[in-house]
C-alpha cells in the first residue's frame, strides 16, 4: 500500500510542479505582453508627438517660405512701380524743360515790341 501511495504523492508532486511550472511561465509571458503592449503604446504616443513636432516645424517652413515668396513679388512689383515712374518722371522733366526754352510771350505781341 505504500508503494501505491509513494507512487501517488510522487505523480501528484510532479502534476504540482509543472501546474507551478505553468503558473510561473504563463505569468511571465503575461507580464512580457502587458509590459510590450505598454511599450508599443509609448513608442506610439512618442510618434504621434513627433509627427506633432514635425508638422508644427513644417507649418512654421511654410509660413516662411510664402513670406519669402510675396517678398520677392512685392520686390518685382516695386521694380515695375519704379520703372513706370522714373518713365513718367523723365517725361515730365522732358515736358518742363520744352515749356522752359519757349518765350512766356509771343515775339509780334505789342510789349515784345
Amino acid at each position: 500500500m505504500k508503494t501505491h501511495l509513494t507512487k501517488l504523492q510522487t505523480v501528484l508532486a510532479g502534476l504540482i510542479e509543472k501546474a507551478k511550472v505553468r503558473k510561473g511561465l504563463l505569468l511571465i509571458l503575461g507580464i512580457f505582453f502587458v509590459l510590450q503592449v505598454y511599450f508599443v503604446r509609448e513608442l506610439i504616443a512618442a510618434e504621434l508627438l513627433f509627427v506633432l513636432g514635425f508638422t508644427v516645424l513644417m507649418v512654421l517652413g511654410g509660413i516662411v517660405y510664402l513670406v519669402g515668396a510675396i517678398g520677392e513679388r512685392g520686390l518685382d512689383w516695386a521694380a515695375a512701380g519704379v520703372q513706370a515712374t522714373g518713365t513718367f518722371a523723365r517725361r515730365g522733366y522732358a515736358s518742363l524743360e520744352e515749356l522752359s526754352r519757349k518765350p512766356f510771350r509771343h515775339p509780334r505781341s505789342e510789349s515784345a515790341q
